[in-house]
Order: C-alpha cells, then structure tokens, then sequence
C-alpha cells in the first residue's frame, strides 16, 4: 500500500461541484469510481479544495492509498482509462509520509476570465463570463492593488467550515489582458472563504463599470460589513489553477508573462506541476 499524490483536471460544466454527493454527479464521485476499478478500498479519497457547480480546474490536487504493483505512470494510464471525458488525470507520483492535499498546501491560485462582448458566444460563454459594458481597465487594476495582504475577508465570503476564521492573506491579485476582448483575474493566496473568488470578481466589475465607487470596494476590505457584500460572478468562469505545497509560485509583472504562463498551463499535462 502506498500513499499517491495526483493532479486532475476537468471541465466543470456538467458537474454538481467537487464533493460527493448523493444522487448528484461530482468529480470526486467519478474519481472514486475510476479508483475502485483499481481495487481502491479506502472511503474517500483527499482533495485540495472543493469547487462549486460549474467551476473548472487544471490543477485540482487529490491524495489516496492504493495497493498498486505497477509505476505511478501506469496508474495515471490505467485512472484515465476508467474517467469519462470531461475529468484527466494529468500527474501520479509518490506522495512523502503524512502529505494531505489540503493542510500541506501552502497556498491556492485561481484565474477568473471574463469576455468583454455585447451579445452571447456559444462556443466561449461556457468557459467565460460574458460582461458589458466594457469594465474600464484603470479601475480594474485599481480595484485588485487594494486586496494584496493579511487581513479579514468577511466581506467577501464565509467561512468554509461552521465558525471559522475569515482573516485570509492574499499574495498576489491582479488583471491581466488574454485577448483584446478578454481579461483575467489572477489571485494567490493562502486559503479562501466559501464564494470568495467570484464575489472578488463581480465587485472588482462593479467597480470598473462605474456601478460601486472604488471608495466603497477599499471600505469594505478595511471595514467589512457583518455578512458578505451582494454580488457573484457565474461559475462557468472560474479555474482552480495550482496548489502550492512550497513558495514556489510565479508572479507575473505583464499581460505577456501571464499570458506565457497561462498557456503553459492551458496546454496540458507537461505544464501541470
């Protein structure tokens, strides 16, 4: 029996979210079964995170012990042969003694894009959020240098777990241009409250559109309210990017060093890690 570390990727349209649950189709529902068909025996598999219904991931991370006598490249073949097509298994290794997904990260990474378009793309809304008007991209980058550092998010999330703390420390947020017609929202950060993101997302919108003054957005990070500000961006564009289990990530200063890394990550799993 050995303990194995994996990175998985999917398509988080036609998912309930990441966490088992009964009669609903989830990722961790569709792994475990792959896993049984290897002779897995454990009740649950552990996992980096969970994400909502209709988010996506490239680089989900998840933990299980398997008595498996071949090369942890043949149990990446052997996982993917037993998934449907909208979830990969794109790394297998050996994970070290006590490694769990969740308390050994040091740090999460999501990316939000949003498209800029006065009517709807069928091929690109289900991987974006579709906003108009334009945001102002001034506004953007002014919005995200105010959320950088340690301090009580409680205006943007609850807490994943009842009673909980909402003091977060996020290390990087910033907007970066894909295309002319498309932006991200890049942010790492130690750990986030329950819809953080995507309520970072619309607010951060608001802002750029001239619907929320920018003294109201920086109020609210510095005195947050008791419950969190209203405002959610859709799932569909929202990806679970990488788990850091060491501060190793990279910080990309331009629109062309996101892009870079971005499309690394995008193409696949020689990138994934």
């Amino acid at each position: 029996m050995a303990l194995y570390q994996s990175i998985i990727a999917y398509n988080g349209s036609g998912f309930e979210g990441f966490q088992r649950q009964r009669g609903a189709r989830t990722v961790q529902g569709v792994f475990e079964e792959a896993l049984r068909a290897l002779g897995w025996q454990e009740q649950a598999i552990a996992y980096a995170g969970r994400t909502d219904t209709g988010v996506h991931a490239l680089g989900q991370v998840v933990s299980f012990s398997l008595a498996w006598r071949h090369s942890p490249q043949a149990l990446l073949q052997a996982l993917n042969a037993h998934l449907p097509g909208d979830v990969a298994v794109w790394d297998v290794r050996l994970a070290p003694s006590g490694f769990h997904p969740r308390y050994s990260a040091r740090a999460r990474r999501y990316v939000y894009r949003i498209r800029i378009g006065r009517v709807r793309h069928p091929l690109r809304d289900g991987t974006t959020w579709r906003v108009w008007p334009p945001p102002e991209p001034t506004l953007l980058h002014r919005a995200s240098q105010i959320l950088p550092g340690r301090r009580d998010f409680r205006a943007l999330g609850t807490p994943t777990r009842p009673g909980g703390s909402t003091a977060r420390t996020v290390y990087h947020a910033a907007w970066y241009r894909l295309a002319p017609d498309e932006w991200a929202f890049d942010v790492v950060a130690d750990a986030f409250l329950y819809h953080m993101v995507r309520r970072m997302v619309a607010l951060q919108v608001a802002v750029a559109q001239g619907r929320m003054p920018l003294e109201d957005w920086q109020q609210a990070l510095e005195t947050p309210p008791l419950e969190p500000l209203q405002g959610l961006a859709p799932p569909q564009g929202l990806y679970l990017a990488r788990v850091y289990y060491a501060e190793d990530w990279t910080l990309p200063r331009t629109d062309d060093e996101f892009r870079t890394w971005w499309q690394r990550l995008w193409s696949g799993p020689s990138a994934a890690r």
